[in-house]
This record gives structure tokens, sequence and C-alpha cells, in this order.
């Protein structure tokens, strides 16, 4: 099971991981968290209705992750398309972050709870962590969007996932940052498998 999740009985996933890895998730995801940014709560005593009509931003962000993260819904080819992206973003933005945020938030709380028990048993901080379905959905959300961050900051395209990144020297920089991509691309890929029927 190491480095791999494997399916439950009942549905949802378990992969050991050992403190190091705790660590390392729950700090990708904390900083995946700040990069999304605070939401929009409504304020005590606010309409809660209303917030549900909250407008978003109707400009696509200055930061390539996070534009990575919030794409266009729409090429942007003519004004006409421009506008319809524009438009779009404004009504989906929001909770399209709310839901990145909660992802993120769900990995964490689960990595603090699997510490939490491992180190009251006395076993440092790492174990077998066990998912439910939602939290493995919410896992896998938040494992692609760690991934496309982390890709897009480090200039990643479908030609280098397979050639260049296995290459990079010991010494570069970047090889920390590619070792984090390619073990989520793993651990993606083997949670996606847990959860097809």
């Amino acid at each position: 099971m190491a480095g791999r999740f494997e399916s439950l009985p009942g549905g949802g996933a378990a992969v050991a991981l050992d403190e190091v890895e705790v660590s390392i998730l729950r700090s990708l995801a904390v900083q995946l968290m700040e990069l999304i940014g605070p939401g929009d709560e409504p304020v005590a005593g606010e309409d809660p209705l209303a917030a549900l009509f909250a407008e978003g931003p109707s400009e696509p962000p200055s930061d390539p992750a996070l534009r990575r993260l919030f794409p266009d819904a729409y090429g942007d080819d003519t004004d006409e398309l421009r506008q319809a992206a524009a438009d779009f973003r404004r009504f989906t933005e929001n909770d399209l972050r709310a839901r990145k945020r909660d992802d993120a938030l769900t990995m964490v709380r689960s990595l603090d709870s699997l510490a939490s028990d491992s180190a009251a048993a006395g076993e440092g901080g790492g174990g077998i962590l066990k998912l439910t379905v939602d939290e493995s959905r919410a896992w896998l959300g938040a494992l692609n969007d760690l991934r496309l961050t982390i890709g897009t900051r480090l200039e990643v395209t479908e030609d280098d996932e397979s050639e260049q990144l296995y290459r990079l020297p010991d010494e570069d920089p970047r090889k920390p940052m590619v070792m984090a991509y390619l073990w989520l691309g793993g651990l993606q890929e083997t949670l996606v498998e847990t959860l097809m029927p």
C-alpha cells in the first residue's frame, strides 16, 4: 500500500503515509488554500440568499497558476466570446473557488486526524489514512489542483512530463518541485483507480 491508494471494502480508499509525507501533503494543501484565497463568507445578520447571487470577478486572474485553476470558459477570439467568458466567470468563479478550498480543507483535516490518531497511539505522525468515498473525491480534486498549480509553476507541457522531468540533475533547483509533482501524480492515478467501478 505504500505510496498508492487502495480500495476499501464498502467504498473509499486507504493509503499508507509516513510522517514526512503527511507533512508535505498538508503543507501543499495549506499553500493551495492560501493561493486560492479566502472565501466571501456571509456577514452575520446579512441575508444568506444574497450570497447566492453575489457576483464574482469578471477578469481572469493575473497569476498563471490561478488562471490554470480558473480558466476562461470560452475562447477570446471575438468580443462576444470574451464577454460570454466574463459573464460565466462572474457567476461561477466564487462557487468554484469555494469548492477548491473545501477540497483542500478536507485534505488538511484528514491528515490532521491521521497525525493526531497516530501520535496518540505513540506511532509518530504517519499511518494508514482511510478516506470515505466523499473524502476520496475531495482528495482527488485537491490532488488535481495541486498538480495543475505545480505544473504551471514548472511550466510543464505534455511533452515535458515523460521525458525531461525524469532527467533533471539533482542540483537543479526545480528537482524538489518536480519530485512532488510526480509523486502527486502517482497518488492521483491510484486514487482514480479506487473510485472506478
